[in-house]
């Protein structure tokens, strides 16, 4: 992982930690390299999370190390989700890694989770939100002094402005929990209305990542991300999508690229995900 803070809690005893790679200036490039070296002898394959809003020396740093390690064990995953989403898919591969599935099905397993994570934050502004498209009236609309937005960047893009009588941006469909990050924005909106419209099963507190305010425009938030919490259903889902082989450096993936090499598959190999998975009624968790 590229920051600290992006890295939960544990939710048992049994989930792995995360290293962090930090960022050039924190690190020398030699000291990073051994880094990496030790971290790949001591399990075998790396998968490095990071977010696509990263700076171009982190990224580039990322690549260097790689490439001068010429090792095909090391995977750069880079993610579009908003900081706190992003945690959230950090911990799920971190429960995944302990599981029978190759380092190949646990690195191309984020493509899958992220399109499970609902992330979004309450705004008091959106005049500076560069992340989702915003329209010409809720830019105006930001300069009225008490105006909030609920904004949900992912799996799907969508603003609403909050005020009575107005709807929630739509949820997710299935079991979930929410965590929440409560910024220099006060309000229960995110715990209390939205909470309730997604009929969440519980609802859990973070820490705002050092990145948020960058990232969604304004330090007055409330980041918050849905989210699967029980590894049986991460178990099913992942095992519920045909696993290929990848063409060029053999490992084993789900999707249609490998998280290694980033090789395509053929379009006839690419398996979707089959339906009803996650579909059993609101608070019932399928088996493993």
């Amino acid at each position: 992982m590229t920051s600290a803070d992006l890295v939960l809690p544990p939710t048992d005893q049994q989930t792995p930690t995360a290293a962090l790679l930090q960022a050039p200036e924190a690190q020398a490039l030699e000291l990073a390299i051994g880094d990496m070296h030790l971290l790949l002898e001591q399990h075998g394959y790396v998968i490095a999370l990071y977010p696509s809003g990263i700076r171009p020396e982190h990224e580039r740093r990322l690549h260097s190390i790689r490439s001068v390690l010429e090792s095909d064990r090391i995977a750069l995953v880079k993610v579009d989700l908003p900081p706190l989403g992003l945690a959230v898919l950090v911990r799920q591969l971190r429960q995944l890694s302990i599981c029978d599935f190759s380092p190949g099905v646990v690195a191309s397993a984020a493509r899958l989770l992220s399109h499970y994570i609902y992330a979004g934050a309450l705004l008091n502004s959106v005049a500076r939100l560069d992340r989702v498209p915003v329209s010409l009236k809720s830019h105006a609309t930001s300069w009225v002094p008490g105006s909030q937005f609920a904004v949900l960047a992912g799996p799907e893009s969508r603003l609403v402005k909050v005020g009575p009588n107005v709807e929630p941006p739509a949820g997710p469909d299935f079991g979930t929990h929410l965590l929440v990050a409560q910024g220099n924005l006060q309000s229960d909106w995110v715990q209390e209305t939205l909470a309730t419209a997604w009929k969440v099963q519980a609802i859990h507190d973070a820490t705002v990542p050092s990145d948020s305010p960058r990232w969604w425009g304004t330090g007055k938030l409330v980041e918050f991300a849905a989210h699967l919490p029980d590894l049986s259903v991460l178990y099913q889902l992942v095992s519920s999508v045909r696993r290929e082989k990848c063409h060029w450096c053999a490992m084993e993936l789900i999707g249609d690229r490998c998280a290694f090499c980033s090789a395509p598959l053929a379009a006839s190999e690419n398996r979707a995900l089959p339906t009803g998975v996650l579909h059993h009624g609101a608070g019932e968790s399928p088996g493993p």
